[in-house]
């Protein structure tokens, strides 16, 4: 075995204890989910041969040729029995592209399928796209709306100006994608999300209208928009169903996170607030759940943030960032939240319907001011001295 092949054995063992490494949840929680204690996919997890020349004449040193640097913001979706994501992998240059990686059991083992999806482009071609909902709608079509980004050409001396809209695909296999045209709007439009469902016999769509590619300007929340045919899809008319409000998670802006999971109480939602801070801006994750009979009535609205970037989670390329897009249900309940932090890796939260919905349910609301939600915690302590009495403390002086 020549040294060249030593190293190539060495690095590929390497990538194996890496891809084989189990995953076990973390000690202390808040009995709402369950983290774990490593990441489920990071730029390492990406498969060798796509980053390196194995031949030895062209790659003598063993260089990456093509250097990977996150993954992130991954649509979910069981496929047969394995747990399948599309996720988001940032290259070197900056370019996104979306990539399957699956396991078989949802919290560790996972591989990628061996290419990237090769996404058709429109007439308009994207030069990014990136941050997948998956949809398995009840037409018997996969789809994947994704938002497309283009320079904005009406600035052409800021190279820093981009639009964004919503891309639209779907597929049977997760490998053959036929590409639709754009989402039609009068804003600009990321974190849109196809509900699984028609609604009156139309394509539903969770949407986030803004006037601008990062700023959201007059755009007041998640929308709700009723679409004829989804192959020419277009917004005519769009009302907002979960608002953004002053001093709260939702303050700068609000977006449905994967397609909602239907229980018997409702409708589940998982999406992201984004506030300022002195530091930049946080994402957070919150739920909510809205009614069976009508996706865009709100009946639970928990107050505060639902999960946050926490310890290693907070480091990374834009940190201080909780994102998801991707969640799975499995029949006997229990729930799979794939969320990414810091824009740089994966990671699991392990739940069940139960507990999510008691959790929507049961948590108290925002009273938007500091007195109401001082009022809350008092309400819970004088609950706990009916139904719990604890020994009072000691005064200062006592003996």
């Amino acid at each position: 075995m020549t040294e060249f092949e030593k190293k190539v054995a060495v690095l590929r063992e390497h990538h194996e204890e890496l891809l084989n490494r189990k995953n076990t949840p973390k000690q202390w929680g808040n009995g709402i989910y369950e983290k774990y204690e490593n990441p489920i996919l990071t730029a390492e997890h990406t498969p060798l041969e796509w980053r390196y020349d194995f031949c030895e004449k062209d790659n003598p040193y063993l260089m990456q040729r093509i250097m990977m640097n996150a993954t992130l913001n991954s649509g979910a979706m069981k496929w047969g029995d394995k747990y399948v994501l599309v996720v988001r992998v940032e290259g070197a240059d900056r370019k996104s592209f979306f990539a399957v990686a699956e396991s078989p059991n949802g919290i560790d083992n996972f591989r990628f399928w061996p290419e990237p999806i090769t996404m058709p482009d429109t007439d308009d071609p994207a030069t990014n796209i990136y941050d997948m909902r998956l949809t398995r709608h009840e037409d018997g079509w996969i789809y994947g709306v994704f938002c497309a980004e283009r320079h904005d050409d009406s600035q052409p001396g800021n190279l820093s100006a981009a639009t964004a809209t919503a891309g639209i695909a779907r597929t049977k296999d997760l490998v053959n994608w036929e590409r639709l045209p754009d989402l039609v709007s009068r804003s600009q439009q990321r974190n849109v999300v196809l509900h699984p469902e028609f609604v009156d016999g139309k394509y539903a769509f969770y949407t986030r209208p803004q006037d601008g590619f990062i700023d959201t300007g007059s755009g007041g929340g998640i929308g709700w928009a009723l679409v004829d045919d989804i192959t020419h899809a277009e917004v005519k008319e769009e009302k907002i169903i979960y608002e953004r409000k002053y001093h709260t998670i939702t303050e700068v802006k609000n977006g449905e996170g994967p397609h909602p999971i239907k229980t018997p109480k409702g409708w589940l939602h998982l999406a992201h607030g984004v506030r300022a801070t002195a530091d930049g801006l946080r994402y957070v994750l919150y739920m909510y759940m809205t009614a069976l009979d009508d996706p865009t009535l709100v009946i639970a609205r928990p107050g505060g943030f639902f999960l946050v970037p926490e310890g290693s989670e907070y480091l990374g390329d834009v940190m201080n960032v909780a994102f998801a897009n991707g969640w799975i249900a499995d029949p006997d309940g229990r729930v799979f939240i794939y969320y990414a932090s810091a824009d740089t890796r994966m990671h699991v939260a392990t739940s069940t319907i139960d507990r999510l919905t008691d959790y929507c349910m049961n948590t108290p609301e925002d009273g938007y001011t500091t007195a109401a939600s001082v009022e809350t915690i008092k309400q819970l302590i004088k609950r706990n001295k009916r139904t719990h009495p604890q020994p009072l403390p000691r005064g200062r002086g006592e003996r």
